[in-house]
């Protein structure tokens, strides 16, 4: 058994997209071009608006904030609730608080199965 850390200080900030305050911690990436980690979005910080370059999950771990889409409305998310966004689908995310989101990218990522609307 090997333990490993996934915390804030084992990842880098993320610098692109006029970001604010945000760090990503990879977790791994496979064979099949899928990357797995965790964004790291610090109180009043954000992610700035871009266009996903692949399919991405975006679930929220541990506090709450905010992603916009491409219609620039602001949805809440809490943990244990997420978002998929397409390949090329606009988006920003960001945390008056703080939050920890799990990212999950692929360019093969399915949609999740059976999970419910939060709108």
């Amino acid at each position: 058994m090997q333990f490993y850390q996934f915390k804030k200080e084992n990842g880098f900030d993320v610098i692109n997209y006029q970001s604010i305050a945000a760090s990503y911690t990879k977790i791994l990436k496979t064979e099949e071009q899928t990357n797995i980690g965790f964004m790291h979005i610090e109180p009043n910080g954000k992610v700035g608006y871009h266009q996903a370059p692949v399919a991405q999950l975006y679930i929220v771990v541990e506090g709450e904030g905010w992603i916009e889409g491409e219609d620039k409305k602001r949805i809440m998310l809490k943990s244990g609730e997420g978002v998929f966004w397409e390949e090329g689908e606009g988006h920003a995310s960001g945390s008056d608080g703080g939050m920890t989101a799990l990212v999950i990218q692929s360019v093969s990522l399915p949609k999740p199965h059976s999970l419910s609307s939060i709108e």
